[in-house]
């Protein structure tokens, strides 16, 4: 049994869609569909099905499920386990959009030149979905906003580049005050559903500052675009470069500012242990 099939299971029903899997994996859907049926054909028992818009596991994809993960973590760890304490195998890990640009690629380009062993499955997403992914043990590590309360022992967390809140403006508006433009312009949030936004809510609330809520966005880059072409005035952590090119906006300082803290959550156990170290130590000197 190819082990790239059970993966390609794995991914379909963490998902829960084929085109979703298929993102994830780098494949089409129509190579991922193929690789599912040969699964099947394999085990012959259907693994998945539509349930509406979404695949799920049939009962028989349930219980190989559990095997398959249990499956796939024994076999990452074969190679991390032949190397001894030296860091090699596949880490997987996660990264928020601002992350995969401004921070991992350099310490990926770290690790490269010093652990050439490692190779690495990395998923992207909100830092709420990729905290629980490395808490119940689907990631090894994954570069978040730090949580709004205490993590478990299990995990550490290493606060790597802290980011003030400000006030983004177009351009030709900078001249303003913050108070006039929170109260005259048309305000774009931060998704409250996202813990950087929920920081931002809370200064505009501890600001004792109500603006006029046009729009509500978890995507930071589509956020600046929109107050670059004057539709409105947002309060975004000021992260790390590169920002969207051709961007006609000003970053205007908040009194008494909070800030976003941008960190790498991990654990430090098992096979993979000298691998995650490496990584942890590649982040803090890239930060």
């Amino acid at each position: 049994m190819d082990l790239r099939f059970l993966e390609t299971f794995v991914a379909v029903a963490d998902c829960g869609s084929i085109a979703g899997a298929a993102r994830r994996l780098n494949l089409t859907p129509a190579a991922l569909a193929q690789r599912l049926h040969a699964l099947e054909g394999d085990l012959g028992r259907p693994l998945v099905q539509r349930v509406g818009r979404h695949t799920r596991p049939t009962p028989a994809g349930e219980a190989v499920l559990v095997k398959a993960r249990a499956l796939l973590d024994a076999a990452r760890d074969l190679r991390a386990a032949a190397a001894g304490d030296v860091p090699a195998g596949q880490l997987r890990l996660g990264a928020i959009a601002t992350a995969l640009t401004g921070l991992l690629p350099a310490v990926l380009e770290d690790m490269r030149d010093r652990w050439p062993e490692v190779d690495y499955f990395i998923r992207p997403g909100s830092s709420v979905d990729l905290y629980h992914a490395v808490i119940e043990g689907e990631l090894d590590a994954a570069l978040i906003v730090r949580p709004p309360f205490a993590i478990p022992k299990s995990a550490g967390f290493d606060t790597l580049r802290s980011e003030p809140l400000v006030l983004v403006v177009p351009q030709h508006l900078a001249g303003q005050s913050v108070g006039d433009l929170l109260r005259d312009e048309p305000f774009i949030r931060y998704d409250r559903n996202q813990w950087g936004g929920q920081l931002a809510d809370r200064w505009l609330r501890q600001a004792g500052f109500a603006p006029r809520d046009w729009l509500e966005l978890d995507a930071l880059d589509a956020i600046l675009a929109l107050v670059s072409r004057g539709l409105g005035v947002s309060i975004l952590p000021d992260f790390a470069k590169p920002w969207p090119e051709g961007l006609q906006v000003a970053r205007l300082d908040l009194p008494g500012t909070m800030a976003r803290e941008l960190g790498l959550i991990c654990h430090s156990q098992g096979a993979r242990a000298p691998a995650i170290s490496a990584f942890r130590a590649a982040c803090l000197r890239c930060a």
